[in-house]
């Protein structure tokens, strides 16, 4: 059950950028191309960092690691990706 709410936020950053309204995701997808892509990515970079500092003190572990998997599935979503190709990834990878 709690596993829909990877498809929830999935689909509440595809209507972000489909539908832009006056929002954190949809600013940073509506900016020209080439920047929104360097931004998302240097969040990525961010929230990586911020991982692995929190692991070593296990301090906001879980806090920063849901930080980068929003901004990972915010990267695909600007990329066009859609979530049913992550899940087949999985998926193949698992046999």
């Amino acid at each position: 059950m709690k596993d829909k709410i990877i498809r929830e936020v999935y689909r509440v950053l595809e209507e972000r950028r489909d539908n832009p309204i006056d929002s954190y995701t949809s600013k940073i997808m509506q900016d020209s191309d080439k920047r929104a892509e360097d931004k998302i990515l240097e969040k990525i970079g961010e929230e990586c960092a911020e991982v692995l500092i929190a692991s070593k003190n296990d301090e906001n572990l879980v806090y920063e690691s849901a930080d980068l998997i929003f901004h990972t599935l915010l990267l695909l979503v600007y990329k066009g990706v859609e979530l049913d190709e992550l899940f087949e990834e999985f998926e193949r990878r698992r046999k």
